[in-house]
């Protein structure tokens, strides 16, 4: 109770939140244009780098970073509870791209079969990337590594670095790519909101806020498709982690290894 209401009350917290918020508002939508393209920086991005770029300064004490925790669930917790209610009058859409929704998770593999050859035969990493190839390490892949390898394993370390690295660059990453697909490619945005689903929340707003941005029309179909593939994700993603992609992964490790000319 007392943590909570260190956290209800931390008033330093509250302003910085609060000034990043309306600078970032203020600054509004950037549109970049490249070709036939377009890279649009969206105000959630600004948000995401002042709050990293104030992390750094004494404006922001370690307090202040674990107060600021709890916001992050609070914050996923209203998404998921506006996704819910989106999803509801376009659940016939979503049924309808059943299909498409089930095999996204073969998207997955990219990581292994992209990722994993470059660790192993052109940076000479050794276990560890198991554990950052495997999948895009959100929190079921960091329970899979931990519970089968342990914490302090090369691949607990691996998924560690992973998770770390996707949760401070992993919505500025999306919301930049997101934006910049949805106009340089033919692809139906409604595919790329389906792809926008990868298990993380932040990564989900960040792509959808940039998809709705360049196709307003589609803002409903966009949250739900988005929505829906990212429960997904994570209702069948940890079952694709265990017995397809880990395996795999390991399997491959070894092969790489051997080409190599070391032990596994």
């Amino acid at each position: 109770m007392n943590k909570q209401k260190r956290f209800l009350t931390d008033w330093r917290l509250h302003l910085l939140v609060l000034g990043i918020v309306v600078v970032a508002e203020m600054i509004g939508v950037i549109e970049i244009r490249l070709g036939a393209g377009m890279i649009m920086l969206l105000p959630m991005l600004f948000a995401l780098v002042f709050g990293l770029a104030l992390y750094f300064t004494p404006l922001v004490k370690e307090t202040q970073s674990k107060h600021a925790e709890p916001i992050i669930t609070l914050s996923v917790a209203l998404l998921i509870a506006k996704i819910g209610v989106t999803i509801g009058p376009d659940l016939k859409n979503v049924i309808a791209a059943g299909p498409a929704l089930l095999l996204q998770e073969i998207g997955n593999f990219g990581t292994i079969f992209l990722a994993l050859p470059v660790a192993v035969l052109l940076l000479g990493m050794k276990r560890e990337s198991i554990g950052m190839t495997h999948s895009i390490g959100r929190e079921p892949n960091l329970g899979i590594i931990y519970d089968k390898f342990g914490f302090d394993s090369p691949e607990g370390k691996g998924v560690t670095t992973v998770y770390v690295f996707g949760t401070v660059f992993g919505a500025l990453f999306y919301g930049l790519i997101s934006g910049f697909l949805a106009t340089f490619t033919p692809l139906h945005p409604l595919s790329l909101a389906m792809a926008a689903g990868v298990g993380s929340g932040s990564m989900m707003a960040a792509a959808s806020g940039a998809l709705i941005a360049a196709y307003p029309e589609f803002e409903t179909q966009i949250i739900a498709f988005a929505g829906a593939s990212n429960l997904l994700t994570y209702g069948t993603g940890l079952f694709v982690s265990v017995f397809i992609a880990l395996p795999l992964t390991e399997k491959l490790y070894a092969l790489f290894r051997r080409w190599k000319g070391d032990r596994p």
